[in-house]
């Protein structure tokens, strides 16, 4: 039989051997001492857990990539739409996050979930579709103050994806083809009324000039030549016009 000594160093270096833990360099340990809070969490590296009058919490401070699942919104021009979002956050205190909430991944979770229906509820189906960055960044500014008591920096929200209703995309197909044929019409008219005033300062040009009236004369004829062979051209002098023209 061990003597009684032995017995106790051997506890005791077993006590102290399983009291080591070791935290990584993104890990800390929060530290409820006889049921009271350190004040000041534990890591990283080899630290000692007294057990059972210490208890420890790891808490990790690595960036945190939380996806929101889809939700049922209806904007402010009544239409319903399902939006999901994805939301980057962090720990910053340890102990706030493990005091003053629950479970700071499900509140986040949840904060994240009743925001994004808040804020795109109030806004039209347009402007979630154009200002994505507006609305990114507003939802990032009020889930980082509502999470700030709890420890924790909101560092960016996105909208993923918007699935608009099968009814609602034709519609907006119907609008894109339609605003597109409306600028078609728009670029020929404008066209057309530029041409007009080119012809307008050409006729101007050539009642300044008769000659560039037997210039272009003779350059028509020699486009007709070119483009068909077979056509007989029979010139005329410019003058014989004139009987045409009616008498002052």
């Amino acid at each position: 039989m061990m003597p009684f000594p032995i017995i106790v160093l051997i506890f005791v270096i077993g006590y102290l051997i399983n009291s080591v833990k070791v935290l990584r360099e993104y890990e800390r340990g929060v530290i409820f001492r006889l049921g009271r809070v350190l004040s000041k969490p534990k890591g990283p590296g080899l630290i000692l857990v007294f057990a059972p009058i210490d208890k420890m919490v790891k808490v990790s401070l690595r960036t945190v990539v939380l996806d929101v699942p889809p939700q049922d919104i209806i904007t402010k021009d009544n239409v319903s739409v399902k939006v999901n979002a994805v939301v980057y956050f962090r720990v910053l205190e340890p102990l706030k996050a493990i005091i003053e909430v629950e479970n700071f991944l499900f509140a986040t979770s949840q904060m994240a979930q009743t925001t994004l229906r808040s804020i795109l509820g109030q806004g039209e189906l347009d402007e979630l579709l154009t200002a994505r960055d507006k609305i990114n960044h507003e939802l990032q500014t009020i889930l980082d103050k509502a999470t700030d008591p709890w420890g924790i920096k909101v560092s960016s929200v996105e909208v993923k994806h918007v699935d608009l209703p099968v009814e609602m995309q034709r519609a907006m197909a119907r609008q894109a083809e339609a605003e597109r044929e409306r600028r078609a019409k728009v670029i020929s008219a404008a066209g057309e009324e530029q041409a007009a005033v080119k012809l307008v300062e050409a006729a101007q040009q050539m009642a300044q000039h008769p000659m560039a009236m037997q210039l272009r004369y003779l350059q028509t004829l020699v486009e007709i030549a070119s483009e068909n062979n077979s056509t007989t051209i029979f010139p005329i002098p410019l003058e014989m016009l004139n009987m045409f023209k009616p008498k002052s």
